[in-house]
């Protein structure tokens, strides 16, 4: 079967599924054997929006001695949240009374971000991660979903290529949160871009096409898909404030709505489509039911709520164990490579 890994979008709630992936891999490392064993040498097609996007390219990130071995584990991955969340998500005096909270103007300016990214991804290209992934943006004067993909170059040539920290750059610019992303890619025509979450925070119904349209044509009977959210539990709005609410009021709530709804929709297709072909236990979706004394917020990085997020993310790994390790078992049968003609 094809193995393919969606990581949704949530901004600093990456921490979440950055742990589940975390105990995915060190179960990986048990079971076969190898203590330098990674994700990506066991699954087949990966997907990411946001954060999710983020944590899917530093899984992808070939190692500088071998190109198609992972530079970073799944815990380096996390401790982009980890170490730089609070400066990435941090906002002086004169940013906070300009942008009136997101209202007026971005809430967080990119610099921080754009240095970690740069960091961890320097000058690599998306045709030069090691397995084909898909990460999706926006196009703000297109107006129309630009996906970042890894097979497209080979099959198109460089004007479907960018340089990795660009594309998370872009699948991450959360309206309202960070401001939008210019992106150049490798033939030089420009692209303005935003977080792809607001039509595909659970990437994973794009992985599922993308992976369909393949070179074989496998369908869900030949697939097992591993979705992992940042929570289920989500801001509520009560009735009587929301009912008074104009275009200013309903700006943050809109965009929640969107991508937690976008989301929830997404799995309830696939949950659909897998029961459809007898395969339902070939879709596994993975995330906290409850956030525990962790913020709901997504852009919350003091350091209360960073280990409040890694202990979520712990508690759903043990609580999910049985499914991690059958996920594990079936890593270890081997690889099934997604090929595009």
């Amino acid at each position: 079967m094809k193995k393919i890994l969606s990581i949704d979008g949530g901004g600093i709630r990456g921490i979440i599924p950055g742990q589940i992936l975390v105990t995915m891999e060190r179960k990986l490392q048990k079971k076969s054997g190898d203590p330098e064993a990674r994700l990506a040498d066991y699954f087949d097609f990966f997907a990411g929006t946001s954060t999710g996007g983020i944590l899917t390219c530093i899984c992808l990130c070939p190692s500088e001695k071998d190109p198609f071995k992972a530079k970073f584990s799944a815990q380096e991955a996390v401790n982009l949240y980890m170490n730089h969340g609070e400066e990435i998500f941090s906002v002086n005096l004169w940013q906070k009374i300009k942008a009136a909270n997101g209202y007026l103007d971005e809430k967080y300016k990119e610099d921080a971000l754009e240095k970690y990214l740069r960091k961890y991804f320097g000058d690599l290209k998306i045709s030069e991660l090691i397995k084909p992934c898909i990460i999706p943006s926006y196009d703000i004067d297109r107006r129309s979903a630009y996906f970042f993909a890894q097979h497209d170059p080979a099959i198109k040539g460089e004007g479907r290529d960018f340089l990795v920290r660009d594309a998370c750059r872009a699948t991450s610019a959360a309206p309202t949160y960070f401001e939008a992303a210019i992106v150049k890619s490798c033939s030089g025509v420009t692209y303005p871009l935003i977080d792809g979450g607001v039509y595909a925070n659970n990437p994973s119904l794009c992985a599922y096409s993308e992976v369909r349209n393949a070179k074989d044509n496998p369908t869900a009977a030949e697939m097992f898909m591993v979705s992992l959210g940042t929570s289920s539990k989500h801001q509520s709005y009560k009735y009587t404030r929301a009912k008074n609410w104009g275009a200013v009021g309903w700006i943050k709530p809109l965009i929640d709505i969107m991508m937690s709804g976008a989301a929830e929709t997404t799995h309830y297709h696939l949950s659909r489509m897998f029961s459809a072909r007898n395969k339902a236990n070939s879709y596994i979706r993975i995330q906290p039911s409850s956030l525990g004394n962790a913020d709901v917020d997504m852009d919350n990085a003091s350091k209360e709520n960073l280990a409040a997020l890694a202990q979520v993310g712990v508690e759903t790994s043990e609580s999910c164990s049985d499914e991690l390790d059958r996920i594990v078992e079936v890593l270890l049968q081997g690889p099934d490579p997604v090929e595009f003609a």
